[in-house]
């Protein structure tokens, strides 16, 4: 295939990137999520045929991509999703599956097995409670329970998504018990971001200083982890280079000194497939702004390589790590390592990547100055697959909680099992000073100046802001 694609004077560069692939099989789901980026629900009109989808298959192998990711909406909805996964694992690839967890019976997870799927990641989002409302079926938190057990009936590994917001974000700690009861031995974690179905649900997300108690809860909860035998895997909108950083993502690293987020890799070793052929450099990136091409008219390999819209994280020179940031994120102190983290986050906040207010780094060196940061929608989305919004972000100083607030995440708000609470009676004490004592250390380190900040006067301190 690279030999033709040379004669037709296409560039190709001499070395391969190898990619692993996020693939939307098809758009159709037997779920509402009031969160959903993609607006799931019906099936695309123009999905790709079985023929064109098995082809498909062959062009990643032939590009080197090495893992696939089977998505949706909700994958197993599409007749031919077992043929697909089949010939993933066929040419040699490894096959895996996200799901809602909604449907899939003993017997679907046995074939799921025989057709070579061999890991699956189910979303739960919190208790039964705010999942069923969020994922918009009642039930639909005990079926993932139930599909964890007959998947890893049939062998196969299984892991669990959760999308943290003002809804799920105070019973990470009881869903953290259930999923150890489980035997759930993998747990990602992704911020909830202003996309699709988001757009409209906004007043779910956490605002950036929510952050403050949401990380000595994620820090605590990591290295409870390591004895319970629960990774947590922080997703690509998780952190960046807080007091936390190396313990978040060194669990399979032993805390090396290379555990720490390293830039956005949409495009260099992930790729997004949608259910019409249309390839980004990451499946959640917004179509309209990073569609590089569609398999209909251009070959996988040729897209990959070639289309600007895929290639936006190439550095050729210096320059090429800090141009296209703005905001907070041009001033960072890790800006050329970083590049502000993960570009979804940003572009859907504000249409445009380079400015990221989810940024644990950022939250505690703002509120060591005694500031936030509050975002606001200012345009609507558009309504369509993988759409947003434009939010206006204005920076203000902290003042009091609110005491009448039903929504805004603290740590005074968040459930515990008992039996935690038993073995530490201070516990939610103890995070609160954690809290504090992560301001205390950006001042303490001069990362902000004492005369900068107005913890240090005669009616305020670090630790009770």
């Amino acid at each position: 295939m690279n030999q033709d694609i040379v004669k037709l004077g296409i560039r190709v560069k001499k070395y391969q990137r190898k990619a692993y692939a996020v693939w939307e099989i098809t758009l159709k789901c037997n779920l509402a999520c009031s969160h959903c980026g993609s607006r799931a629900g019906a099936k695309r009109e123009d999905e790709l045929s079985t023929t064109e989808a098995l082809d498909l298959v062959k062009q990643m192998a032939d590009l080197g991509i090495k893992e696939v990711t089977l998505i949706g909406g909700e994958a197993y909805l599409r007749p031919d999703w077992l043929m697909i996964a089949s010939e993933i694992k066929r040419f040699g690839m490894k096959a895996t599956m996200t799901t809602g967890g909604y449907g899939i019976s003993a017997g679907t997870a046995k074939r799921m097995a025989q057709a070579g799927i061999d890991t699956v990641s189910v979303s739960i989002d919190g208790l039964a409670k705010e999942h069923d409302a969020m994922r918009g079926k009642q039930g639909s938190w005990e079926q993932c329970f139930k599909t964890l057990a007959h998947l890893k009936a049939a062998g196969i590994v299984c892991g669990v998504n959760t999308q943290i917001n003002r809804n799920s974000a105070h019973d990470l700690p009881l869903l953290y018990q259930k999923l150890v009861e489980a035997g759930v031995s993998a747990w990602q974690i992704q911020l909830t971001v202003p996309m699709g179905n988001a757009v409209e649900h906004n007043e779910m997300l956490l605002q950036p200083i929510e952050l403050l108690d949401l990380y000595p809860l994620i820090y605590f909860l990591s290295l409870r982890g390591r004895k319970d035998n629960l990774t947590i895997q922080p997703g690509n909108n998780i952190g960046y280079y807080g007091p936390y950083e190396r313990v978040l993502r060194g669990a399979n690293q032993l805390e090396s000194e290379w555990a720490f987020y390293q830039g956005c890799t949409a495009g260099q070793n992930v790729l997004g497939i949608e259910a019409n052929g249309a390839i980004k450099g990451c499946p959640s990136l917004p179509s309209d702004a990073y569609t590089g091409g569609n398999i209909r008219e251009r070959t996988l390999v040729d897209i990959y390589e070639n289309a600007p819209e895929l290639r936006f994280n190439d550095i050729d020179e210096a320059l090429d790590t800090t141009k296209h940031l703005w905001g907070h994120c041009r001033g960072c102190e890790f800006a050329t390592t970083c590049r502000v983290g993960c570009n979804w986050t940003s572009h859907v906040f504000f249409g445009k990547r380079g400015n990221n207010p989810y940024c644990h780094h950022r939250v505690l060196k703002l509120a060591a100055k005694g500031r936030k940061e509050r975002f606001y929608l200012k345009e609507a989305a558009s309504g369509k697959p993988f759409d947003h919004g434009i939010f206006n972000l204005d920076e203000e100083e902290i003042g009091p909680l609110n005491p009448n607030s039903k929504t805004q995440f603290t740590l005074n708000k968040t459930n515990f099992p008992e039996a935690w609470l038993k073995e530490h009676p201070n516990l939610i004490e103890s995070l609160y000073i954690e809290r504090g004592m992560g301001i205390k250390r950006y001042i303490d380190s001069g990362i902000v100046s004492k005369e900068e900040s107005p913890w240090y006067n005669d009616t305020h301190s670090a630790t009770n802001s």
